[in-house]
């Protein structure tokens, strides 16, 4: 159980890391998706089995709609996959764009959608165990890591500066 306990936050701190610094979207979404497999595993390191359940369910759900709005994206954008080449997709796509930031808050876990419900229940439940201050303060950085990925992708997709050529 510990093995599993530190191999899942190490998979949620490198994916989170390097989703951070990667530029191909789907390599983004799919990194993401690393992470929060890392979270399930976290989840059934702490015997929280249908808890981990719940959390597949509702980030498939997400993430679907997340690899969903990806593909118009590729397609609209000249079948790039590069983030850099996007910039300022908002204004040529305003329902994927409204879509895909639904789907991102609810993979950082924002109140009142699907992610919010399986991603807050595991944060409470694993800090009422007693695992030590290094594994809460791990696991607070993953998910901040998550925020800051979904952000840069929001921002680089739909509000910078367009950069393709």
């Amino acid at each position: 159980s510990a093995l599993l306990l530190f191999i899942s936050i190490m998979t949620m701190f490198m994916s989170g890391v390097v989703a951070i610094f990667e530029y191909d979207l789907k390599k983004i979404i799919a990194l993401s998706t690393l992470s929060q497999l890392g979270m399930m595993m976290f989840s059934i390191s702490l015997g929280l089995y249908e808890l981990a359940f719940f959390h597949l369910l509702t980030h498939a759900l997400f993430k679907a709609l997340l690899f969903l709005c990806a593909g118009i994206l590729i397609h609209g954008a000249g079948n790039t996959q590069d983030i850099r080449s996007f910039g300022g997709l908002s204004l040529n796509f305003p329902l994927v764009t409204a879509c895909m930031n639904l789907a991102n808050l609810s993979l950082c876990g924002v109140p009142f959608l699907a992610g919010f419900y399986s991603k807050d229940l595991i944060v409470e439940l694993a800090c009422q165990y007693s695992w030590g201050i290094f594994v809460l303060l791990m696991m607070f950085i993953c998910l901040s890591l998550t925020v800051l990925y979904s952000v840069r992708l929001t921002y680089l997709s739909f509000v910078g500066p367009y950069g393709g050529g």
